[in-house]
């Protein structure tokens, strides 16, 4: 197994910089050397994972194919690198209390007094460490949530010193991302945040090697040395991160700045001619496109796009296959009605109705869903949107008035979608959902198998309830019909309406597997019907 370098990556003076982001612009130009990298993220949040919070709290929960509910930075890593991450890359205090509690009730810490050092740190190390375990990586980049100065961030920033002490600085490095805010009165940079966020980071026992500056104004060479002087860098170590078009071009960006070189130097690696073509490639289709279209994204946290993050990423890439823009339409189900609908609706070229959980904002889902199908428009519905679909079809087509969810209502005459068998009995809410990637089996003929071009297919969840198999007969005919389904427990995973340009729904959630160098064929198929629709206006 190789020995890795280890990086982390800190953040001061504000929180929302972008650590994530840059993290793995850095992995993306460290893999483009040649070289084995991984990411992982420490949330010093006490829950276990963000599986249970509000979109509005935290943005999206991401799900990894063995079924962890991770931060939603974890998707700009795979996203970045094309790489699967795992329960291993998102740490959190909870995760960690966790831990160090079951192993304290079984007697391992022979009888002693478990305390935050040496036990809580001495468990964060493990974890850190764990991420080189078969995987032999040459360099582990851990991100480090929050802010330095947070009393939540302390025990993880103890540990991190603690395994810069064991693994000796020549072997590890610290990128320390920070805010330089301009004042617009004074016509200023102004560098003092950045200097006592330094500081708070050398009282802790850490010594920032790079430093990472967020700006909305070119620094300065005066600034940069000044940052250097006062904060114990080299010039070249000061990296400016200018606020950009897209983050796709922040990897490019941190290119020209030297951050890969320098974080070379640091650890004795030979430079050689990165391989960015492909990037290069997809940043080029991105940003001249031949078209526009406007999709609809139908839901109920459309305020805040940190909630549906991968799917926006996901028509980004899309996109960009397709060389087309997509402007998306953010529309609130909450506010559709019957009367509005076609006002709110008529000028989109594709619609997407996005997942969710509880009953605010479907009934407006559910006229959006008729308003596609009625009036030919390409449509993808995710999770709860499938489910949409169906309710839809079997009460308007079907006459089926009383198709409902027992999610919405739990006695309804006709629940043609239930809660899973297995999820009756369950109590506790963390964790507990159909997690992770499960097999899917499409029909050969639909527009599913059009856009994967293969049977057999894996697909990541996150739901509890499904389509209930006591109602095929009664709703799927020759024109709505199934077409994918897991070969082992006959879940529902994929229907379409083939009596339609392009009506797809789908049971899990395609937008957690799109990358830039792998787009994904749901997203790229619906968009190319988007498209098609918008030329044919």
């Amino acid at each position: 197994m190789n020995k890795p370098k280890y990086i982390f990556v800190t953040g001061g003076v504000t929180s929302s910089l972008g650590k994530g982001i840059v993290s793995a612009s850095l992995a993306r130009l460290l893999q483009a050397q040649g070289l084995n990298v991984s990411i992982q993220k420490l949330d010093p949040y006490i829950n276990v994972d963000p599986g249970t919070l509000n979109p509005y709290e935290h943005g999206e929960c991401y799900v990894t194919d063995d079924g962890a509910e991770t931060d939603l930075d974890l998707g700009h890593y795979e996203r970045f690198l094309s790489i699967n991450t795992s329960q291993k890359n998102n740490i959190t205090t909870g995760k960690i209390y966790q831990n160090v509690i079951e192993k304290e009730r079984k007697g391992e810490f022979l009888g002693k007094t478990v305390q935050v050092i040496p036990h809580i740190t001495n468990e964060i190390k493990e974890n850190i460490r764990n991420l080189n375990n078969k995987n032999n990586l040459d360099i582990i980049i851990t991100e480090i949530g929050g802010t330095v100065g947070d009393i939540e961030s302390l025990p993880f920033l103890e540990a991190v010193r603690q395994v810069i002490y064991e693994e000796g600085p020549e072997n590890s490095m610290v990128i320390h991302l920070t805010l330089i805010p301009y004042l617009s009165a004074t016509g200023e940079l102004k560098t003092k945040p950045t200097q006592h966020s330094v500081k708070t980071l050398m009282e802790l026992g850490l010594k920032a090697d790079v430093l990472v500056c967020r700006t909305e104004k070119v620094l300065s060479d005066e600034i940069k040395k000044k940052l250097a002087l006062f904060c114990n860098v080299r010039f070249d170590c000061v990296i400016q991160s200018i606020d950009v078009d897209t983050i796709y071009d922040v990897p490019i960006k941190m290119m020209d700045e030297g951050l890969d070189k320098v974080t070379l130097e640091k650890f004795k690696i030979k430079e050689s001619e990165p391989n960015l073509d492909k990037w290069k490639n997809f940043l080029h289709r991105l940003k001249n496109p031949a078209h526009q279209i406007n999709i609809g994204l139908v839901g109920k946290y459309v305020e805040l796009d940190d909630s549906y993050k991968s799917i926006l990423e996901s028509l980004i890439h899309a996109g960009a296959e397709n060389e087309a823009k997509v402007n998306v339409n953010s529309i609130h189900s909450e506010y559709i009605t019957k009367e509005n609908i076609s006002k709110n609706l008529r000028q989109l070229d594709g619609i997407i109705v996005a997942p969710g959980f509880g009953q605010r904002g479907l009934d407006g889902k559910i006229l959006a869903v008729e308003y596609a199908r009625v009036n030919n428009v390409p449509f993808l519905g995710i999770c709860l949107g499938m489910q949409m679909a169906v309710i839809e079809y079997a009460r308007n087509v079907k006459k089926m008035r009383y198709a409902n969810s027992t999610e919405i209502s739990e006695k309804c005459k006709d629940p043609v979608i239930d809660l899973m068998i297995s999820q009756k009995e369950i109590i506790n809410k963390g964790g507990t959902m159909r997690l992770g990637a499960w097999d899917c089996k499409i029909k050969k003929n639909t527009k599913s198998y059009k856009s994967y071009k293969k049977k057999l297919i894996s697909e990541r969840h996150r739901h509890r309830y499904e389509f209930n198999n006591n109602y095929s007969d009664r709703i799927f005919d020759d024109k709505f019909i199934i077409a994918g389904s897991n070969p082992d427990t006959k879940l529902v995973e994929i229907v379409e309406n083939i009596d339609h340009p392009w009506f797809v729904g789908v049971q899990f959630h395609p937008e957690y597997k799109s990358s830039v160098y792998n787009p994904h064929p749901i997203f790229v198929n619906f968009v190319k019907a988007s498209l098609k629709k918008y030329l044919n206006k």
